[in-house]
């Protein structure tokens, strides 16, 4: 009988161990921070993609024109 109470005794031990650790830190814990504002609102990403085009723009025009300018040999 007297070592089915120590075990008791060590468990309920135990277990207010660490329920006394624990609460402290779940009573004052801290909410958590709010999510960040977003970086871009999506204009840069446009502009980007607005640039990229441009260029493919100039470079195809660049392409087109010199395919069809004729060679002046002389």
């Amino acid at each position: 009988m007297a070592s089915s109470s120590m075990v008791s005794s060590a468990l309920f031990s135990t277990f207010a161990l660490v329920f006394a650790i624990t609460l402290p830190t779940a009573v004052h814990a801290q909410p958590f921070a709010p999510a960040p504002a977003p970086s871009s609102d999506g204009t840069s990403i446009d502009q980007g993609i607005a640039y990229l085009l441009m260029l493919l723009a100039l470079v195809l025009t660049y392409l087109i024109h010199t395919v069809d300018s004729p060679l002046d040999l002389s």
